[in-house]
């Protein structure tokens, strides 16, 4: 398990990593300070490495970036969002057993 298949998002790569992939995005909106980010941090990067070639999992840091979460009416955090084609398709908010995240991208990997 490693960060290395994780997009760090930002106000610059948002558009090109987000609303213009060709492949699913799952999109963990998180801060620093959040425990329960912390928490499910180690579940996302997990999620990164078994869908990496089939899905993006990408962060955004709410705290440097909250005019992207506010685009998405995220008010609370941890918040998962998955894209396809640029538009949101599902959400989880709060931290959630691996398997619910699994469960948002099955049938479009």
């Amino acid at each position: 398990m490693s960060d290395t298949n994780i997009v760090s998002l930002n106000s610059e790569n948002y558009e090109d990593e987000v609303i213009l992939a060709a492949e699913p995005v799952l999109v963990d909106f998180w801060a620093p300070w959040c425990a329960p980010c912390r928490a499910l941090a180690p579940v996302i990067a997990e999620l990164a490495d078994d869908y990496a070639g089939k899905a993006k999992v990408c962060k955004l840091n709410v705290d440097d970036f909250g005019a992207l979460a506010a685009l998405h009416n995220v008010m609370s955090i941890p918040t998962v969002l998955l894209f396809s084609e640029g538009n949101e398709l599902s959400r989880l908010v709060g931290v959630k057993p691996k398997e619910a995240y699994a469960e948002l991208l099955k049938g479009l990997v």
